[in-house]
């Protein structure tokens, strides 16, 4: 059984995030000490560690519980886990799309500002717009 420092440590999460993660009952502590600290075992850490992965794809705590739900349930149908990631891809490339035209923009405002001694900024008059 793992401390929440421990487990904190194992996941490599803040201390706080796992026990955030506890509250909204998204990974529980599997036990208490009897001063009441949270114990987790291997189980757990695996589920923290798993969360910790999808969070860094960019899935929301919401759709972490479903990949979790979707991690536990041995009958589960890929489908419904490949639906999930494909949600996921299409708002990356949806971000990645608004991304590029603010790159483009910019390095436009960018391009067309001398640069010099004179107060007049394209760049300024952009963001002003």
């Amino acid at each position: 059984m793992y401390s929440i420092g421990d487990a904190a440590k194992a996941t490599n999460l803040p201390t706080k995030t796992v026990r955030y993660y506890a509250d909204i009952n998204l990974v529980k502590a599997s036990g208490r000490t009897d001063k009441g600290y949270r114990l987790y075992s291997d189980k757990e850490i695996n589920k923290l560690i798993f969360t910790r992965r999808a969070r860094s794809f960019g899935f929301s705590v919401q759709e972490c519980r479903e990949l979790l739900d979707l991690y536990e349930n041995r009958g589960r149908s890929s489908r419904d886990v490949k639906a999930i990631a494909l949600h996921r891809i299409a708002e990356i490339e949806e971000k990645l799309v608004e991304l590029h035209s603010l790159h483009d923009e910019l390095s436009h405002l960018a391009e067309t500002c001398s640069g010099d001694d004179r107060p007049d900024c394209p760049i300024i008059n952009g963001l002003a717009k």
